[in-house]
């Protein structure tokens, strides 16, 4: 029995270690994805984001084009950062970048719901051939193509480890309470992405245990709203030193998205239910709800975007921040 007990922890232990390892492997394969991205783009990059913002919609535009090339919303916005404390945007400039931002990194949500993993290994294949190739562009083809596949190789590992990481002893009360609490799940999700600083990564987690009836789509809903606030806490940490208005737009940052979770958190149900109507699998329903949130809470303060940054500097710059 002894013997039964000792295995039946190694084995957990074993799960719990590759679950890990599952989610560094889809950070680097995000890191590589954008890195491939951003050399094929990097003359054009600044010059779009500086130029190109005069205007909360143009900085909107911008900020959704940008985000989809980067794959990460919180690359942009830590070199939307950079670009304040050096005096080549300004805080005003910097709110329709955020409200793209938060447009953009759906479409790399979206992405990850495809269904590629016959294709994983060719793709592997391709992308070492490329990036033998001294040319650097079909350098950052190889990759892009290797960060792909890396990402999808991490989502099927989490789709296939969220039955037995589900059945833990301490994770059966963990996902019954978060099942019970939309609170509870809101700050598990600002956690989680806070800690492994991708909101993209807790998504694809909380995609396997959809996938796999581990959780509900309310509870899944209620974990990406707080994945939203998670993602304020490397642009918060970025702007320490940066300057007054690299600071101002941290805080803004943070208020756009603590303020639209709030809004929305009454209406989590209904988010779940236009998923429900839009897609049929849960990973896809996950997806489009992720988009919905963020495309409505953008438009509704893209309008007001001179107001809201006048309040942030009403509630901020008093306090010499």
């Amino acid at each position: 029995m002894r013997s039964l007990h000792m295995i039946s922890m190694g084995v957990n232990s074993l799960i719990l270690v590759v679950f890990i390892l599952l989610i560094g492997l889809f950070i680097f394969g995000m890191t590589l994805l954008r890195l491939g991205l951003a050399t094929i783009s990097r003359e054009s990059f600044k010059t779009r984001l500086t130029h190109y913002t005069d205007t909360p919609w143009k900085g909107l535009l911008v900020g959704i084009l940008i985000t989809c090339i980067l794959q990460s919303s919180s690359a942009v916005m830590v070199i939307t950062l950079g670009l304040i404390s050096t005096g080549m945007l300004s805080f005003t400039q910097s709110i329709g970048i955020i409200l793209g931002t938060n447009i953009g990194t759906t479409i790399t949500t979206e992405l990850i719901t495809f269904d590629i993993q016959g294709f994983l290994i060719p793709l592997m294949i391709l992308s070492i051939v490329c990036l033998l190739v001294r040319k650097k562009n079909i350098q950052s083809i190889g990759l892009i193509l290797l960060g792909v596949s890396f990402v999808f190789t991490a989502m099927g590992g989490f789709e296939y480890l969220a039955r037995p990481l589900g059945e833990f002893a301490f994770m059966t009360p963990l996902l019954l309470s978060l099942n019970d609490s939309y609170l509870l799940s809101i700050l598990a999700g600002t956690i989680l992405t806070g800690i492994i600083q991708s909101s993209t990564a807790t998504t694809g987690i909380i995609m396997g245990f959809l996938t796999n009836g581990a959780m509900d789509i309310e509870t899944g809903v209620a974990i990406i709203l707080g994945s939203n606030i998670g993602t304020c806490v490397d642009v918060f940490l970025a702007s320490i030193g940066g300057g007054r208005e690299a600071k101002l737009t941290a805080y803004a940052h943070i208020w756009l998205n603590v303020i639209g979770v709030i809004v929305f958190y009454p209406f989590i149900g209904w988010l779940a239910n236009v998923g429900k109507t839009l897609a049929q699998s849960p990973d896809l329903q996950l997806a489009h709800t992720s988009v919905l949130f963020n495309v409505i809470c953008s438009l509704i303060v893209l309008p007001f975007a001179k107001s809201f940054g006048n309040m942030i500097l009403k509630i901020h710059d008093k306090k010499g921040i």
